[in-house]
């Protein structure tokens, strides 16, 4: 069925509510391209006008310049009228103020950019998991927002820092959830695994999955998203066009923020091509096939561009007849137990 980008759904039983389409703020902090305060600034505002109702950002987006852009596009709001989600595990600190210790992330490469982070200037991320650092990256990231509150805090790609995670992030959450600083906790990533295993001892609330459930990869869908669907756990779809190869299948397309490899590129084009073949754009189905699991809640768009951000109303309401998915499937090109959209009976 097609779906309407301000419909609500609800995190669990924590009384929070995110529109089924959100902002990601990655790409106004700079990902890849340095974006202007201005030009991000516009684009909070239009998603607000378009009806959008949640955003997503990070410290790490930009180093910061994620979180103030975001703040000042919404600065004026009612706080009661929007859903703000952030991250911990990464301390923005300037160079002079990084102890010698640090554990200092290592996409950083010079004192302009880092390996995807434009204008950075001389900030820099430090890795901190801890109980005190996540205290402390949220009195930071609430100054930086200009708001006295966050919805959702998720801890954020905790990859090589699982057990620093365990013993730290995740009881400074649980902690703040019950003093009522935050209403949902959970965690944000780009693999599945790992998602699993919180989901199962971490009491959380929601899980946001990065390029994980899409139309080109589905790692999320045999443990991860029946679990939470199983818990009640909240699901939150991020990187829906796999960092741009679902939006333009071509050599030299990113996948995973890098170039993607052969393989991709082609499966990518199979996906175009029998999407081509009903009249239905990829980048429609794209958006609409992470939406119809059961346990997905939201898509969280990351874009930078207005024009860009206006493409998705019209994707999410776009028909997409049922032989194009049974097609998908015949071809292997998504598995056969995946949940789909399906079009209303006609009246």
């Amino acid at each position: 069925m097609p779906y309407e980008p301000t419909d609500r759904a609800a995190i669990g039983a924590t009384g929070v509510e995110v529109t089924r389409l959100g902002l990601g703020a990655a790409s106004i902090g700079g990902l890849f391209r340095a974006v202007a305060d201005g030009d991000a600034i516009d684009l909070v505002r239009h998603a607000w006008d378009l009806g959008i109702r949640f955003f997503d950002v990070a410290p790490l987006y930009g180093y910061g310049a994620g979180e103030r852009r975001l703040g000042a596009g919404l600065a004026g709001r009612s706080r009661d009228d929007f859903t703000l989600s952030t991250k911990v595990g990464r301390l923005v600190r300037r160079v002079g103020q990084i102890p010698d210790d640090a554990d200092v992330d290592p996409q950083a490469v010079d004192g302009r950019t880092d390996a995807y982070y434009a204008d950075v200037g001389d900030r820099r991320v430090v890795f901190d998991y801890s109980y005190d650092g996540v205290l402390r990256s949220v009195d930071e990231s609430l100054e930086r927002l200009g708001v006295d509150r966050i919805d959702i805090l998720l801890v954020h790609d905790p990859d090589g820092h699982e057990r620093a995670a365990i013993d730290g992030s995740f009881p400074a959450l649980v902690r703040l959830r019950e003093e009522g600083v935050v209403r949902a906790i959970g965690a944000g990533m780009n693999q599945a695994p790992m998602l699993a295993r919180f989901v199962r001892d971490q009491g959380l609330d929601v899980v946001l999955v990065a390029g994980r459930y899409t139309l080109l990869d589905q790692a999320a869908l045999a443990e991860l998203l029946p679990l939470c669907l199983e818990r009640r756990v909240a699901v939150l779809v991020g990187g829906a066009m796999n960092s741009g190869v679902l939006a333009d299948p071509r050599p030299g397309s990113a996948f995973d923020y890098r170039p993607a490899p052969g393989p991709v590129v082609e499966r990518a084009r199979r996906l175009a091509e029998a999407c081509g073949r009903h009249g239905v754009p990829l980048k429609a189905a794209a958006v609409q096939f992470p939406l119809a699991h059961p346990a997905v809640v939201s898509l969280v768009a990351g874009v930078r561009r207005i024009d860009h951000l206006d493409e998705y109303p019209a994707l999410m309401r776009h028909p997409i007849p049922d032989d194009l998915w049974q097609e998908l499937r015949d071809e292997g090109l998504i598995p056969r137990d995946a949940p789909v959209p399906t079009q209303p009976a006609p009246p």
